[in-house]
């Protein structure tokens, strides 16, 4: 702000509020155009380039990102793009497919958000929910929506959706038998940050939600089941003077949970008519695998009493001794992420890509979203085989990538559309990544994020180093032994 907003009246400053609103929508028009501009600029068959890697050894290909009338974009143009943007590549790709859609397909819904009529994320999920109707179907959801202009945007979206059905009855008509087909149950799992935000929806520091989708009767019937196994428990509450008796909502979790053990269930619903019910055997217990991360200065009270249990999140270690104490224990040995090894094989070890894993977190491409699961392990610095003059103990932790397998695919393949210069990794310390796009974008992982960085470039074009443009804490420690 160029201004002290605390000099402005009420007045002024709804006037400022007002006006916000326009630049934040012209910012999110200028990325849509930033991101038309980049796939006008990479339209071009990258497989007509000389010399260009065969698409069934993993080159690089022209791909319709976009709904049914888009062009198509080279595909693995939008990695670079989304480092610039410091987003994740899956958040860009829809950026695109989205803007795409609204250009070529939804040009009366473009022309609103153009005019800042419209918000652009508005817009683009109306294009993410008109993505599979075909070019001329789609017509009817853009005169829609773009007539419904200046409506709020839960209207504007169930217009959309109303529209998208409407436009192809068939297609949502396999929808539906599709979802029906879609049944499971499933146990929540918080993202880093939920158990201790208080304005997140998802935040749970000592329970998890168990969702599921069943077919309608059997739905119903569990229904009826939980019912009555709470209205038993109801029924025989002990409670203490004072103390306030359950809520219907927490006696139907609690006749849930025993479900859980079905012979504990058995054994409560018998017990109500008769006071001395035969023991039960109880049955075979399936065995759940579960990776706890826990300080031995935790354990030893020298600090918090928290773990972090993968998958799951952090947990009280109290929580955590309720956790495991359902379940047969088998320890695993600690792994000593300061520990360095290398071989000469081209395979990395199991241990190298654990701890490696384990150090970083996850993906190591520069603004990855991506966590521990289905990742492959590249050289930052290639492997070159004994035989044709490669050096021994090429592969082990100061040569080891975690990367997703299309971030993968994007280091090996991804060349700027001459078949020049293509991504550039060094890995620079045992926990920090330095980066360099095909046109000189630099970036520094760690596992504290990425940071961008200047690149130092000699007379003859060879990087030599980098200068830090926005530090970020940690990244010191990150580099300090490299």
């Amino acid at each position: 702000m160029d201004i002290d907003l605390a000099e402005l009246s009420a007045a002024e400053l709804l006037a400022r509020a007002e006006a916000n609103v326009a630049v934040r929508r012209q910012g999110e028009v200028d990325q849509l155009l930033l991101a038309l501009a980049w796939c006008d600029r990479n339209s071009a068959d990258p497989q007509n380039v000389p010399g260009a890697v065969p698409v069934s050894r993993g080159g690089d290909r022209l791909v319709r990102i976009g709904g049914d009338g888009t062009p198509e974009v080279a595909e693995l143009c939008v990695a670079e793009l989304a480092i610039a943007f410091e987003a994740g590549h899956v958040g860009t790709h829809h950026l695109v497919a989205a803007a795409l859609d609204l250009r070529h397909r939804l040009p009366l819904l473009w022309q609103r958000v153009l005019d800042l009529a419209v918000p652009a994320w508005l817009a683009r999920k109306v294009a993410s929910m008109s993505r599979d109707l075909d070019r001329t179907a789609v017509g009817l959801v853009d005169a829609a929506v773009a007539a419904a202009v200046g409506q709020s945007p839960t209207r504007i979206l169930r217009l959309a959706e109303a529209k998208v059905i409407e436009a192809d009855l068939a297609a949502h008509r396999a929808r539906v038998a599709k979802d029906a087909a879609a049944t499971g149950c499933w146990l929540s799992r918080p993202r880093p940050g939920d158990l201790v935000d208080p304005t997140s929806a998802t935040g749970e520091a000592a329970t998890r939600r168990i969702s599921a989708k069943l077919p309608a009767g059997a739905a119903v019937e569990l229904d009826a089941v939980i019912d009555d196994l709470a209205d038993a428990l109801a029924a025989h509450q002990d409670l203490a003077d004072e103390e306030q008796p359950a809520t219907r909502g927490q006696l139907r979790a609690e006749a849930l949970a025993l479900l859980a053990d079905p012979h504990a269930a058995a054994a409560f619903l018998d017990g109500l008519h008769d006071p001395a019910p035969e023991q039960r055997p109880p049955g075979p217990r399936r065995k759940a695998v579960v990776h706890v991360h826990v300080s031995a200065l935790a354990l030893t009270g020298l600090l918090p009493g928290v773990a972090r249990v993968e998958q799951l999140g952090p947990f009280l270690l109290d929580q955590l001794g309720r956790l495991l104490g359902r379940r047969d224990i088998t320890l695993q040995p600690v792994l000593d992420l300061a520990a360095v090894t290398s071989v000469d094989a081209y395979e990395h070890p199991a241990l190298v890509r654990e701890r490696a894993i384990q150090r970083m977190g996850g993906d190591v491409f520069p603004h990855s979203t991506g966590g521990t699961a289905r990742l492959d392990m590249d050289h930052p610095e290639p492997y070159v085989p004994p035989p044709r003059g490669g050096p021994p103990g090429q592969t082990g932790d100061r040569n080891a990538a975690p990367l997703t397998r299309t971030h993968h695919r994007i280091k090996t393949h991804g060349h700027l559309p001459d078949g020049g210069g293509g991504y550039q990794v060094r890995q620079v310390a045992l926990t920090a990544y330095r980066w360099v796009t095909p046109h000189g974008l630099g970036r520094v992982v760690t596992p504290h994020g990425t940071t961008p960085v200047e690149i130092l470039r000699a007379p003859d074009g060879t990087v030599i180093g980098e200068v830090y443009t926005r530090p970020r804490y940690g990244l010191e420690l990150a580099l300090e032994h490299r």
